[in-house]
């Protein structure tokens, strides 16, 4: 279903490696590979929540359209904002990836997902339902803006993001 992007980010950082113009961003290397595609891009969509996965779940939901989801979890520890169902729906429903500022549940479900998952650890622990949060906002990262229609590039190396598809 996911063709494998041809780009590397170890090759993209080279040759945007002096970008101080902000077009360029790199994310700290912080985030675990929890999805079967553990290459992806795509343009992206932002949902900033605390502790609620409700507009995660919308979104996996809905068409991903081969974009990229990043989700501005506050880089809680505290509960999982994506586990295998919605690891299921976001491959299911077309996504490239989910980027999460925050936890996921349901490891060995995610690693069979046809998606990219990345996140910064494994908590058995699920949300609360409040419907609270923010949808196609910029938010920021591990302390890296990132902003709807941005393109996000993950792989082995690490993840990259640019204000424009680079390839």
């Amino acid at each position: 279903m996911t063709n494998t992007p041809s780009f590397a980010t170890c090759d993209l950082c080279d040759v945007h490696k002096n970008d101080d113009s902000g077009a360029f961003r790199v994310l700290p290397p912080v985030f675990r590979d929890f999805g079967a595609v553990h290459r992806f891009s795509g343009p992206v969509v932002t949902v900033k929540c605390f502790e609620d996965n409700s507009l995660v779940k919308a979104a996996v939901d809905s068409a991903g359209d081969s974009r990229v989801l990043v989700v501005d979890g506050g880089g809680s520890l505290r509960r999982a904002l994506l586990g295998g169902n919605l690891g299921a729906a976001a491959a299911r429903n077309g996504w490239a990836g989910v980027v999460i500022d925050g936890c996921v549940r349901d490891v060995a479900e995610l690693a069979a997902s046809n998606t990219g998952i990345r996140a910064l650890a494994a908590m058995p622990l699920p949300t609360e339902k409040r419907n609270e949060g923010q949808r196609d906002v910029a938010v920021q990262i591990q302390g890296v803006w990132v902003r709807p229609g941005d393109w996000l590039y993950a792989d082995e190396d690490g993840i990259v993001v640019a204000d424009r598809a680079l390839n």
